[in-house]
């Protein structure tokens, strides 16, 4: 089939890759950047597995900043641009979807589009209504940043928001890309898709809340938090995932997730999913205050991104922290390979690691890393197992 992917985020390239094992796959972004990398079979994002396949593998794969003369004759139009999350108006920021699918529809209205953005629960019915269509469908992902095509080829389950045909052969397609067998498939409504994803995330996101303020009370109380939290996970009902604590949850999906979840709800009581959005904000001012009282002169921030592996810094908890550290007139240096400025975030930047560690009085980082092994006297940070 001839498939297109817009969007070569995480979660397009992780499924333009897939998909283009076994398909003719054409990879849309407006970035020129993104498009030549990818033609020299490079890979635009971080992620170990994504470089592998694009090195080793025979893919059918090419990419263009074209969109309307790439969906001429696509069986299937695979969406997947940025939905961010509106603080102004409390939801997702649709606006670049909706424009791309009208593209798609007014240049192949034959072809099936795939909504992979994470959207609000509702949108595929709207989007039927205004374009008078039955081929748009809601598929979610539930992928990790720096292990996107990992996730893809063991899938945890693959949902579809519509039970038709085409929705049973976009399944398919997935299936034969991926490596692992016996895959859970499940058809849903389009709304019970899009509440799956919000739902998914939000349970994670209520996870990472949970520890981080058992930590919270042992880092007050001066308790060892890591005899506790093993002594809780011990327990197979709760187990020991997403049990790492950290500076907040982040990331692009889980901040803006729960926030689309919780504006869903509209009235319908919703105590426990307000308090998993509140706790995010509790948590990294507990931590900046307790941060403040050790009277370091100068903090230096190591990496921006929420974890190792990835180069994503968007909604990461350690910007929030620098922010709050900034606001309370605290000297703060930033140390990340990724950033090839002089500043950032309204603060310097030392491309020096050696003298990074050597100029701060305090090293704050989301989570440790090998290289401030022989500072380890000097950082701050909450990551007990060095994982997740």
């Amino acid at each position: 089939m001839k498939i297109v992917v817009v969007g070569l985020g995480y979660v397009g390239l992780s499924n333009a890759v897939l998909l283009a094992q076994h398909n003719e796959v054409i990879g849309v972004d407006i970035s020129q950047e993104k498009v030549d990398v990818l033609k020299n079979k490079k890979s635009p994002i971080i992620d170990a597995e994504i470089s592998k396949y694009l090195a080793e593998k025979d893919l059918n794969l090419s990419a263009t900043t074209d969109l309307k003369s790439s969906i001429i004759g696509a069986d299937y139009v695979i969406v997947s641009t940025p939905t961010n999350y509106d603080e102004k108006t409390n939801f997702f920021d649709t606006t670049m979807v909706s424009q791309v699918i009208s593209d798609i529809i007014e240049e192949n209205p034959k072809s099936c589009i795939v909504v992979k953005s994470t959207i609000p629960v509702g949108y595929v019915d709207e989007l039927r209504e205004r374009f008078v269509t039955d081929k748009i469908i809601f598929s979610p992902e539930f992928l990790r940043e720096g292990k996107a095509l990992s996730d893809n080829l063991y899938p945890s389950r693959i949902i579809i928001g519509d039970k038709s045909q085409q929705a049973r052969v976009f399944a398919n397609l997935l299936v034969e890309g991926a490596v692992k067998e016996n895959i859970d498939l499940l058809f849903t409504g389009s709304r019970e898709a899009e509440a799956i994803k919000l739902f998914s995330n939000t349970y994670l996101a209520m996870r990472v809340a949970f520890f981080n303020e058992l930590d919270s009370y042992a880092l007050a109380s001066k308790m060892n938090s890591r005899e506790i939290i093993e002594g809780v996970s011990y327990d197979p009902r709760i187990g020991d995932g997403y049990n790492n604590p950290s500076f907040g949850y982040g990331g692009y999906c889980l901040p803006k997730d729960t926030k689309q979840l919780l504006a869903n709800f509209g009235q319908t009581p919703k105590t426990l999913m307000k308090a998993i959005v509140e706790s995010n904000g509790t948590r990294k001012k507990y931590l900046v205050d307790t941060i403040i009282k050790g009277g370091s002169k100068l903090i230096g921030v190591y990496q921006l991104a929420m974890k190792q592996g990835s180069d994503n810094s968007r909604e990461s908890a350690v910007i929030d922290l620098l922010y709050q550290l900034k606001k309370r007139n605290v000297d703060v240096l930033i140390y990340d390979e990724n950033i090839k400025k002089d500043t950032a975030h309204g603060c310097s930047v030392e491309s020096n690691l050696s003298v990074f560690k050597e100029k701060c009085d305090l090293i704050i980082t989301n989570r440790m890393d090998e290289s401030l092994d022989d500072v380890s006297f000097k950082v701050f940070t909450r990551d007990i197992y060095q994982r997740d």
